[in-house]
Order: C-alpha cells, then structure tokens, then sequence
C-alpha cells in the first residue's frame, strides 16, 4: 500500500498572521465608515437648515465618540498583532470576536443619537446610554478574552515581547469595561449627559496606553523582525 508522508498536526491549527491582520483591518475600515451613515441632511423648513443641524449635535458627539473608539481598537490591534507570531484557532476566535464586537458599535451609536435629540433626559435616552455602555464593556471584554488567550498561550509570542504587556492589556481592558459600566449606570441614574461625556473622552486612554501601561517596558525591534517589523 501507498505510504503518505507524516505531516504535523500543528500545521492545522497554526497560522500566520498576515491574512488575520488583513481581514481585521477590513472589518475596522468598514466599522468606522458605516457610523458615517448616521449623519443625514435632517428635515427641515426653508431657511431652517442652520437650527436643523444644530439640533442633532447628539448625531455628531456619537460619530467623534465612536469612531474614536474603532480608531484606537485598531491602534491596539496593530500594536498586539506586531507582538504575535503565530495564530491558532483559539487566537482567531478571540480576533473574531474583537471584529464582532466593535463592528456592532454603529447600533447603540444610532440609538444613542435618536433618543438624545429627542429628549437629552428622558427615559429613552436613559435606556440607550445604557445600551452603548453595555456594547462597549462587552468590547472591552472582548480584548481580556483576546489578551487572556495570549497569556494562556505565550508561545504565540514574539520573544521579545515585554514581560507586563499582555498583563497591562489584561488590566486596561477590564478597566475599561468597569468604567463603561459605571458611566452607564450613572447616566440611567443621574443624567445621560455624565455618559455621552464619558463616551467622548474614554478612547483618548486607551490611545496613550496602546503600548501599554506606564512601566511595562518600552517597545524595540527584535532581531527575528524581518527587516524593520515593529516588534515589542
């Protein structure tokens, strides 16, 4: 009988990253254009143009707030992915989950705008702060669930990775959904202002700690790099 040469099993659950990359950096692209489509030329009388477009700031605090939010997920993303080496089926589930997540994004930030210019605090405002902070905790525990399997599997690595920063990343993103969750009770309690704040400046932390928390060690260039590949 015909004998077939043994091949490893890992070739079947172990990737490069690129084609992960390049298919997460299409969903982002395509997460942060469709939040574009919740900005329409509002109804309104002849000569009423100026006070019709002033009136659905909530639409435009929700587009800078979002788009944020994807702008540093992807920001994060390339500073994890420049880390990671290989990828295996539980690292691509994770990633999937990342995209899951952050391409729903556009729907609390829909319903946040309609119910805010409606009634900046009435009930339905309330609720849908509620529904975007929920949306962007589970986001955020969407890179605890990504970070976690890295440190569960450190030898999807770079080896020159800092030793804090899949700990740091842990700890940022389960902060983040704490504070997301805070903010959230906090403008179904008080008033959905504290919370369409909160959304607007919550990306600008996790833009300056995209390499990490503060003492996880500066980011180099590895010497498996292959010709200037940013490595931590």
């Amino acid at each position: 009988m015909p004998t077939h040469p043994s091949v490893s099993p890992a070739r079947f659950y172990r990737s490069e990253t690129a084609r992960a990359e390049a298919f997460s950096d299409g969903v982002f692209s395509i997460a942060a254009t469709i939040l574009v489509l919740g900005l329409a030329n509002p109804p309104h009388r002849p000569g009423g143009l100026g006070h019709a477009l002033l009136r659905q700031w909530p639409a435009y605090l929700g587009y800078v707030a979002s788009f944020s939010y994807i702008a540093v997920i992807w920001l994060n993303h390339h500073q994890a992915f420049v880390r990671i080496r290989m990828m295996d089926r539980g690292l691509h589930a994770v990633n999937l989950f990342v995209l899951f997540m952050t391409v729903a994004l556009a729907f609390p930030t829909q319903v946040v705008a309609d119910a805010v210019q409606s009634d900046v605090s009435g009930a339905d405002a309330r609720v849908a702060v509620a529904v975007y902070a929920g949306v962007a905790a589970t986001l955020c525990l969407s890179w605890v669930a990504l970070y976690g399997w890295l440190r569960h599997s450190p030898g999807l690595l770079e080896s020159t990775v800092e030793p804090a920063y899949v700990r740091h990343g842990i700890i940022r993103s389960a902060m983040g959904a704490l504070v997301y969750g805070v903010v959230g009770v906090l403008g179904v309690l008080i008033t959905p202002l504290i919370a369409l704040v909160a959304f607007a400046l919550l990306p600008a932390f996790y833009f300056v700690t995209s390499e990490g928390l503060p003492g996880g060690g500066r980011a180099t260039y590895g010497p498996s790099s292959g010709g200037g590949r940013f490595k931590g």
